[in-house]
């Protein structure tokens, strides 16, 4: 998709819709280009952030209320927020020529041009990815912006300075993109999630395709070997394709990942990172990094420190033999799938549920076949995955944190894992994914041992 070109900033007249912490970040990187901006929200002004308040006292006019967004309109400019799905009166300002852009499509076009963009998307593992590589990058002493998605927005940090920009984009965060320009696109995989908000998969995966849009034959375009849906994304732009997993460029085998372009191995038993899928992650960082100068040994002697981020199949404690693991940011089935299937324990009990997103839960039922000691289930979607289990593995019903924890310890047995990887979002019952998961690791915590 191509928007009427906006050479400057200055003057225009800006609709921001969305005010969470991305819509406000790039409200105020406006302010500070000279824009005239209006902000829209359709929550009352009362359950705004303090963030948006400050846009109140800097002048900024706020229209709140459900009927907020139908409320755009005589503007050279809307910037819309990731979490705002499409709405008529923007569907109208597009249609009259308006042009609609992100927040990483505007705040990107004030990053200087040699400094490197690598943009890591995927269903399952951008957080993970993202982090790695920043990591890896700063091992060179260079100087690493690490956001995004990941929950910096860049439009606070443009007047920064930095070597490189390593952003982990979503699939809203790409939806409106025109001129963004990744060096390094890395696209992880890409399996059925926010079919709430996509008519259908292939939408889905186009909006995250959007990332390669305009790469060039000097950039790189970074893709599992074996999937087509990620090679056919990879085809919409012009980048040179390099591939991760078994058998490609970057191979990634039982006891190493091996980089198959210079010959360096890396030794899984090694790392803190475990489970297949973080060997592809890996595989993914070790693909983008190398062309920018990261020394082999440094990439060893970081990946034998890195942890991982909070909420990702992250361990918790052993209590009577028992293995217990916070994963609440599997909060769609291919996530729950892989943390399942990953999992180093033979058998697991899986505690999921919560707000479904659309999709079919059926390979969250192979998997349980597969691996599964029984499944607890809880929230809004716990009927529909119950159906769907249809007595496969055996299941419980829960109705808190305290409650489904409980039922999982009564369900496993000596060597088992209980891993709570919901496949599904948390608003039914808590904030986000980390207070789900910092309620499950309260919880594991209070039990006492038998």
């Amino acid at each position: 998709m191509s928007f009427p070109t906006i050479t400057s900033i200055a003057g225009k007249r800006v609709a921001v819709v969305g005010l969470g912490i991305s819509g406000v970040a790039a409200a105020r990187l406006l302010l500070r280009q000279g824009a005239r901006i209006i902000a829209f929200d359709q929550k009352p002004l009362a359950l705004l952030g303090s963030h948006a308040h400050t846009l109140e006292s800097l002048g900024v006019p706020l229209v709140t209320g459900e009927d907020a967004f139908e409320q755009v309109k005589d503007v050279d400019l809307v910037l819309v927020s990731p979490g705002v799905p499409s709405f008529s009166a923007l569907t109208r300002a597009e249609a009259e020529g308006v042009p609609i852009w992100g927040e990483v499509e505007l705040a990107t076009r004030f990053i200087p041009d040699d400094v490197p963009i690598i943009a890591v998307g995927g269903t399952n593992g951008k957080s993970t990815t993202t982090t790695l590589i920043g990591e890896l990058l700063a091992t060179t002493g260079k100087r690493v912006f690490i956001g995004g998605n990941l929950g910096t927005p860049v439009s606070d940090h443009v007047d920064g300075t930095f070597d490189f920009l390593v952003l982990e984009v979503s699939s809203f965060q790409m939806e409106r993109v025109d001129q963004f320009h990744p060096t390094s696109a890395l696209l992880l995989n890409v399996t059925p999630d926010h079919l709430d908000r996509y008519a259908s998969f292939q939408a889905y995966a186009n909006a995250k395709g959007n990332a390669f849009l305009r790469q060039g034959p000097h950039d790189e375009a970074i893709v599992p070997a074996h999937d087509p849906t990620c090679a056919e994304q990879a085809a919409r732009g012009r980048g040179r394709r390099v591939t991760f997993g078994a058998g490609a460029d970057v191979d990634v085998t039982d006891r190493a990942v091996i980089d198959r372009r210079n010959g360096e191995s890396y030794d899984r038993q090694l790392w803190c990172l475990q489970g297949t899928h973080n060997a592809l992650n890996v595989a993914a960082a070790i693909a983008c990094v190398s062309k920018f100068g990261v020394a082999p040994g440094a990439i060893r002697e970081r990946l034998a420190a890195f942890q991982g981020l909070p909420h990702r199949t992250t361990f918790v404690r052993e209590l009577d033999g028992v293995r217990y693991y916070d994963d609440s940011k599997g909060t769609n089935v291919g996530a729950a799938v892989t943390a399942v299937r990953g999992m180093r324990e033979e058998r697991i009990v899986l505690i999921a549920g919560g707000r479904e997103k659309g999709g079919s839960y059926q390979p969250l039922v192979d998997a349980l076949v597969s691996r599964g000691r029984g499944a607890v289930l809880v929230g809004e979607a716990a009927e529909a995955i119950e159906h769907a289990i249809d007595g496969a593995v055996p299941t419980a019903r829960a109705t808190s944190m305290r409650e489904a924890v409980l039922a999982a310890r009564r369900l496993a047995v000596n060597g088992d894992a209980v891993l709570l990887s919901p496949a599904c979002s948390s608003f039914d019952m808590f904030r986000d994914y980390k207070e789900r998961g910092d309620a499950f690791v309260e919880a594991v915590l209070r039990l006492e041992g038998q």
